[in-house]
Order: structure tokens, then C-alpha cells, then sequence
């Protein structure tokens, strides 16, 4: 019978093989006497066949080749439901570990038995020493706005102290088994953005915390100034944000909530894009909403 690993490292993939390589060398250096893992890629319905070689160069590797794009809550759950770990820890293939410190958030995690998922300290991969992660805020009630805390500071060790946490990081997180049985796996009606933020409500009314635990580091390839958007990035973001309020807000609350998006925020998105020229991007907004409108939830 298999020893159960103590972590089940889930990497999504699509069309990244070079990013997802610099991951695994990276989990492959990790050193620890004490636990174990295990390592599972799941191939998002990639339009390159760069993966054809990919099990000859990692034979350790469990590799899941999606036939079709099922956006990062389907394809993460194949690799959930794959895994055999005490912990499962899902990680953005542009991520990569400086040093084995991933092991701590085990042991941590083992003392702390409250804690359901915890994201460690994330570094920005271009910007050596700049902080992406270091805990996040809970959202606003209305307007779902939120701050992400030490975001773009130079880390000087401000940041060090395990805290409870608004919401995880979804580029780098570890999540105890059962929560799972009991919060179900990630919501896949979003399939792009906001996915993570929606989950992590749905651990809280489990019953468990979320954590931030810089005992723990990952580099995250990230640029801190990646602001523009694509039409899908748009569209997703501007559905996705209803589909949050709608699904974790109520009565009243919920109502005021999604007329402010609709009349409030987004308005003011669609003039200033309409004024900048930018007319596919306000027809992204225009198109988000609508689908939002029409989608069963």
C-alpha cells in the first residue's frame, strides 16, 4: 500500500511548459527528512503539443491532459481529485520555490487544525524582494473592494507574523483534505477570476480560517504593473464580480450591491473607454453583464 504523501502539489498548465518546467525543477530540490509529496500537472486543453515528451523527462510526475480548456477552477479539480495528499497545494505554474520552507506551512498547519487553506509570502519573480502577498483585506460589503496588504513593499521582514487572512492567494495555496468534503472543490461556474475569492467564503462558512504563513515563501512571475486588459480578462472580471456579489451576499445587501457594479462602477468604465476609443474593451463590459444576467446561478 502507497504511503500517503503529506502534500499533493497541483499545477495547471496551459501552453506554459517552460514556466511548468522551472516549477518542477524547483519542487524537485525541495530537501525535507520529514515529509513527503507528491507532484500532479494537469495539462489544460494546451493547442501546442509540447507535452507529447513531457512523461519521459519527469517519470515522477503524475500528467493529466485535459482535452479541452476547463479555466483554472475545472482544470485545478482534476488534480485535486487526482491527489492523495494530507494537504493539497495548488500552485500557478509561473511560481517557484527559492528554498524547501513549504514544508513549515505543513507543520504549522499540523498545530493549527482551525486553519482549512493558508497562502504563504509571494514575491514578485521581476522584482527581487517586492512583496505581491502578504495577506488580504475582506471585502467591502457594496462596492466588493478590498486592499491587498504589503502589495509592492519592499520585503523587510514587516510581514513576518502568521495572521488570519480575508481570503488566499489562488497562485499559491495549501488546503487541508477534508475541507474539501466540506466546502466542495473550487466554484467552476467562474472559469476565470474571482474564483478563489468566492472559495474562500465557502471555506469560512465550513467552519475554518484562512491564513497568511510567511513561514513560507514562493516567486511568483508576475509583473506588479499588469494592469491592461484583455477582452476575455475584461468580460470574465466583469461577470465574475456580479456572479461574487450575487453568491455570497444577501437580501437587501445584494441588491444594492449589484446595482452599484451595474450603475455605478461599470457605467463609469464604459464612458471612459468609450472616450479612450476603446470600443472592444467596452463592448467586453457590456457583454459581461449581459452574461452574467442570463447565466443559472
Amino acid at each position: 500500500m502507497k504511503q500517503i504523501p503529506d502534500i499533493s502539489f497541483v499545477i495547471l498548465n496551459f501552453e506554459g511548459l517552460k514556466d511548468t518546467e522551472k516549477l518542477l525543477g524547483s519542487i524537485h530540490s525541495l530537501k525535507s527528512r520529514n515529509f513527503s509529496y507528491e507532484t500532479i500537472v494537469v495539462d489544460n486543453g494546451s493547442r501546442n503539443d509540447s507535452f507529447e515528451r513531457f512523461p519521459a523527462r519527469y517519470p515522477d510526475v503524475n500528467l493529466i491532459k485535459n482535452q479541452h480548456n476547463l479555466g483554472f477552477s475545472g482544470g485545478n479539480n482534476v488534480g485535486i481529485k487526482a491527489s492523495r495528499g494530507r494537504y493539497v497545494m495548488l500552485l500557478n505554474n509561473d511560481t517557484w520555490f527559492t528554498d524547501s520552507s513549504v514544508f513549515e506551512m505543513v507543520r504549522f498547519m499540523d498545530e493549527n487544525t482551525s486553519i482549512g487553506a493558508a497562502s504563504p509570502k509571494i514575491l514578485f519573480g521581476q522584482y527581487p524582494g517586492i512583496i505581491q502577498y502578504a495577506g488580504f483585506t475582506d471585502l467591502s460589503p457594496i462596492t466588493l473592494r478590498n486592499k491587498a496588504i504589503g502589495y509592492c513593499e519592499k520585503d523587510c521582514g514587516q510581514f513576518d507574523t502568521p495572521s488570519e487572512t480575508g481570503f488566499i492567494h489562488g497562485a499559491a495555496v495549501m488546503i487541508r483534505r477534508e475541507v474539501f468534503d466540506k466546502a466542495g472543490l473550487l466554484p467552476e461556474i467562474f472559469f476565470l477570476y474571482y474564483e478563489e475569492l468566492d472559495w474562500s467564503y465557502s471555506v469560512k462558512r465550513a467552519g475554518y480560517e484562512l491564513w497568511y504563513l510567511p513561514v513560507a515563501s514562493i516567486v511568483h512571475n508576475e509583473t506588479r504593473n499588469n494592469n491592461k486588459f484583455s477582452y476575455n480578462k475584461r468580460y470574465y472580471m466583469t461577470r465574475n464580480r456580479l456572479l461574487l456579489a450575487y453568491r455570497n451576499r444577501s437580501g437587501v445587501q445584494r441588491v444594492v450591491s449589484l446595482l452599484y457594479l451595474v450603475l455605478v462602477a461599470y457605467m463609469k468604465d464604459l464612458i471612459l473607454l468609450l472616450l479612450n476609443g476603446e470600443f472592444r474593451q467596452a463592448d467586453a463590459v457590456i457583454k459581461g453583464i449581459f452574461a452574467f444576467n442570463m447565466m443559472e446561478k
